[in-house]
Parts: structure tokens; C-alpha cells; sequence
């Protein structure tokens, strides 16, 4: 279940930030805190977090995926992963099936039950992405490119490239 959250603090204006000036990996921060707030709070109806909602949404999007590609997609450690697949086990959310491709590993699979929590997180998300598309109008596919030339980047260093 998702906890409940207090009332959401006032976050700071663009003009302070400015005042500020913040870096773009800094600012990426800020947005990303502000991202989970609004998303913990639109989805807790659902008993989804924002974070969850996400690896549902890759979970949904494949009929089967890999401990491996889940962590890919996370950017994160097998450990986080395994941490996810057992709390989403134990909702009744996924399974996980032998792989056939690798005796080691296996295979995670939203049961019904994880879709249909998947579905009411989605109705609940939907609306915060047409306000958002609607708020950047014709900026949406600049902002889109920038994050994705800033994801790179991090991801290089993360690499270490």
C-alpha cells in the first residue's frame, strides 16, 4: 500500500531557482522530486507510487521481461530489482517463469490482477499527461530532445565513457 503523504510543500519558483543558478544536473533533481510528488499523489487512489506505475508500464509493455532488462530500463541494481519483484509478488501483481533461455534466470509476467492495478493507475496518469503536453505546447518535442541529450550524457558518465 502506498503511504500517505501530507499536504505537498510549495516548491520553489523558476525565478528563485534562477536567482539560485542551479546546474542542469541539479535542476533535473528538482524536477524529478517535483515529478514523484505529483505522481504519488494523482496515483496513491490506486495504491500504485509513481515509481511503480513506471515498472508496471515496462512490465506492460512486453509479455515477459528479464530481471536483467527490468534493471536495464531502472537504470538500477539487481537488488533493487529483486526488492520490486518480491513486493509486486507478494500483491499478486507478477509471477516470475523459468527462462528458457537461461536456467540462472527467469522470466517476470503482470498477472491480471497487476494489469487491472496498471489500468487504474493509468486512468489516473492520463490526465497529468495531457496537462503536461498541453502546458509545453509546441515546446513538447524540445524538451522531450533535450532530456533525452541529458539522459545520454549521464548515462556516459554513469558508463564511465
Amino acid at each position: 500500500m502506498v503511504r500517505s503523504r501530507s499536504t505537498s510543500v510549495k516548491a520553489l519558483s523558476p525565478a528563485e531557482v534562477q536567482v539560485e543558478g542551479v546546474d542542469a544536473l541539479f535542476l533535473v533533481w528538482l524536477v524529478a522530486r517535483s515529478t514523484e510528488d505529483l505522481l504519488d499523489s494523482a496515483l496513491a487512489p490506486s495504491g500504485l507510487t509513481g515509481d511503480e506505475y513506471a515498472i508496471y508500464s515496462v512490465l506492460s509493455a512486453a509479455p515477459t521481461i528479464t530481471p536483467t532488462e527490468l534493471a536495464r530500463w531502472l537504470a538500477a541494481p539487481a537488488t533493487t530489482v529483486s526488492s520490486y519483484v518480491k513486493r509486486f509478488e507478494a500483491r499478486g501483481h507478477v509471477t516470475r517463469e523459468p527462462n528458457p533461455d537461461d536456467r540462472r534466470s527467469y522470466r517476470i509476467r503482470l498477472t491480471p490482477k497487476g494489469r487491472r492495478a496498471h489500468r487504474a493507475a493509468g486512468a489516473l496518469f492520463a490526465p497529468l499527461r495531457t496537462e503536461v503536453a498541453e502546458r509545453l505546447g509546441s515546446r513538447a518535442e524540445d524538451a522531450l530532445e533535450v532530456l533525452l541529450r541529458l539522459r545520454t550524457v549521464v548515462d556516459g558518465i554513469r558508463a564511465g565513457a
